[in-house]
């Protein structure tokens, strides 16, 4: 283009306005639904779709964490942690496939478990399935030991070059623990013993937009006492407050969705998400203001990149993951 010409200049015959495109929020909402519409279409669908979409999830989200890193002065080895992070969640999605079954739960128009399993089954099953859990944690545990070793051996060969070697390992290291391991988790809720059932991962879907939606609308409305004026200046106490009365309300009405979970455990999963949601997103906040970066990316329009769409996810999970492996 040239540069005499403003890259904000009208075109088309002179002398007809300018046709205005979409705005911000009309592209914000398009690109939310459509985004909404391929992630619930992914976990309904089967299993495989489930893993696919999320494993590519987790591995854009750690790359985007990784080119924060590199913006503060790392060099984190980008490839072999994003490799590490496809091959622990694969090895995740695998074990609980075939451990667990390799089925889906059955759901009966009523929206309950059908298959008529006894009550002491159950527990036999609920057992096996905390030993197969416990089983199949060593892999990535495994691969995060694998990994530091590889990473140590890759900053010899690249010293002095490299800087500072274990700033870089630890850079690398941090990006696994803080997202593609919390993430992993996310399968824990999405197989029981009878096999995938993608109503958890709805649940949770829906519990995690409720907290956004109550905290935005809140926010906008009655926001007067900053949250965290440091990390995130727009965040509010009553956004907070209003986010939080909103997910455990859809708590309550999920049971429509999943009769068989108790409500006690829905008011306790809305909780675990009105409380460490909004942490996760202020921790996230925090690192894209130590390296001056306003969004993660910009594979949505108007939604920055998937680290900001996902971040709540990250303190979540661990949490839930801990109360579905106690309580089964």
């Amino acid at each position: 283009m040239s540069d005499s010409l403003p890259s904000s200049a009208p075109t088309g015959t002179p002398g007809e306005p300018a046709k205005a495109g979409p705005s911000n929020l009309q592209l914000r909402t398009i690109y939310g639904l459509l985004g909404a519409a391929l992630l619930v279409g992914s976990v309904w669908f089967s299993p495989w779709t489930f893993g696919l979409f999320f494993a590519f999830v987790q591995a854009v989200m750690l790359w985007e964490f990784y080119r924060m890193m590199e913006k503060g002065g790392s060099k984190p080895a980008v490839w072999l942690g994003v490799a590490v992070s496809l091959l622990s969640f694969g090895a995740v999605l695998l074990a609980a496939h075939y451990m667990l079954g390799g089925k889906v739960v059955p759901i009966s128009p009523a929206g309950e478990v059908t298959g008529g399993e006894a009550l002491a089954e159950h527990i036999t099953s609920s057992f096996r399935q905390g030993q197969t859990w416990a089983a199949f944690f060593a892999i990535p545990g495994c691969l995060l030991v694998l990994t530091t070793v590889a990473l140590l051996v890759r900053e010899m060969l690249a010293w002095p070059e490299h800087g500072q070697p274990f700033t870089n390992v630890a850079a690398t290291l941090a990006g696994l623990l803080y997202i593609s391991m919390p993430m992993a988790l996310l399968i824990v809720l999405a197989f029981l013993p009878h096999g995938y059932d993608y109503r958890r991962v709805i649940v949770l879907l829906f519990l995690i937009w409720s907290a956004d939606i109550g905290a935005y609308f809140a926010g906008k409305t009655f926001g007067k006492h900053k949250l965290a004026p440091a990390i995130s200046p727009g965040k509010t106490w009553e956004g907070w407050a209003g986010g939080a009365v909103l997910t455990l309300v859809m708590g309550w009405a999920l049971g429509y969705l999943i009769p068989e979970l108790p409500l006690t455990h829905r008011l306790v999963a809305a909780a675990v998400v009105a409380v460490f949601g909004p942490l996760g997103d202020l921790a996230e906040s925090m690192l894209k203001r130590s390296v001056d970066m306003k969004d993660s990316g910009s594979i949505m329009p108007g939604h920055g990149g998937l680290l900001d769409r996902f971040d709540a996810f990250l303190f979540v999970l661990p949490i839930l993951a801990l109360l579905q492996l106690l309580a089964g």
